[in-house]
């Protein structure tokens, strides 16, 4: 195993257990919002603070980029380590047990290393860049669908950035004619994973930040599947509009997308 794949799951599994232990005792989590539909618990701060103090005991030098924490420069910048700690917050504070802890390890701007871990499952999703994805130990290949015919596809509604919710619902009405149904369950971390594992065909949504996807783009890459911007190019990582899924549900993705969407969304 990566010996960093070996501290982000350790990370991973400690933050996880916080956040279940927590889960269990509602009254102990404080809920703040921290900006429009956007909420922060003590528990994002509290397992963000848990992961950051194991990465650092073993990589002192290292970049740390945080939801809450946001970057924490180390002398070695060109390590990047890319966390959510409760990526799925709503979901928590409303006790819907669907959220999970995202580790991505970015070198050089490539990334090398991911985790994502749903604690409530005790499901845990790995990935080393070259060496395939994993759930649990066991090998994931995402799904082997030929077009969007019967294809089950997740989303996230752009609830940060209603200024894009009229192409979005388009872009919906279109897809769904095409495809078997949606699912949208409040965890970019975990579409992704679920893409890598097969248990949704496609995934796509406006607007995420790099901690929200940067652990579940690589298990989906390392799964045999292609991630995207919404023009079939790779500027998701500074636009955060991303499409993920094997390459022909992609492509059935992007052709629906073509005729619906902003210039804004173009980029």
């Amino acid at each position: 195993m990566h010996p960093m794949l070996t501290i982000a799951v350790r990370a991973a599994r400690k933050a996880g257990n916080l956040i279940a232990k927590h889960y269990e005792t509602p009254d102990s989590v404080e809920s703040i919002q921290k900006g429009s539909n956007d909420f922060v618990t003590n528990v994002d701060r509290d397992a963000e603070s848990m992961i950051v103090d194991v990465i650092r005991k073993s990589y002192p030098k290292h970049t740390i980029i945080g939801e809450e924490c946001g970057e924490l420069v180390g002398e070695d910048q060109d390590v990047q380590w890319i966390i959510d700690p409760l990526d799925g917050t709503t979901n928590f504070v409303k006790r819907f047990p669907h959220f999970a802890v995202s580790i991505a390890v970015r070198i050089k701007g490539r990334t090398e290393v991911a985790v994502v871990y749903d604690p409530m499952r005790n499901e845990l999703f790995t990935a080393t860049r070259g060496q395939g994805a994993q759930l649990n130990g066991y090998r994931l290949r995402g799904t082997s669908a030929k077009d969007l015919d019967g294809t089950i596809l997740a989303t996230g509604f752009p609830f940060k950035v209603k200024q894009h919710a009229t192409p979005f619902i388009n872009v919906v009405g279109k897809l769904f004619t095409q495809c078997a149904d949606f699912r949208r369950t409040g965890s970019a971390a975990l579409d992704l994973a679920y893409v890598a594992a097969g248990r949704v065909d496609g995934f796509f949504e406006i607007g995420l930040k790099p901690w929200d996807f940067a652990g579940g783009e690589l298990l989906v890459r390392e799964s045999g599947g292609v991630v995207t911007d919404f023009v079939g190019g790779h500027n998701h990582f500074s636009s955060g509009n991303i499409v993920a899924g094997n390459p022909r549900v992609v492509k059935g993705i992007l052709t629906a997308m073509r005729d619906e969407l902003s210039e804004a969304l173009k980029r």
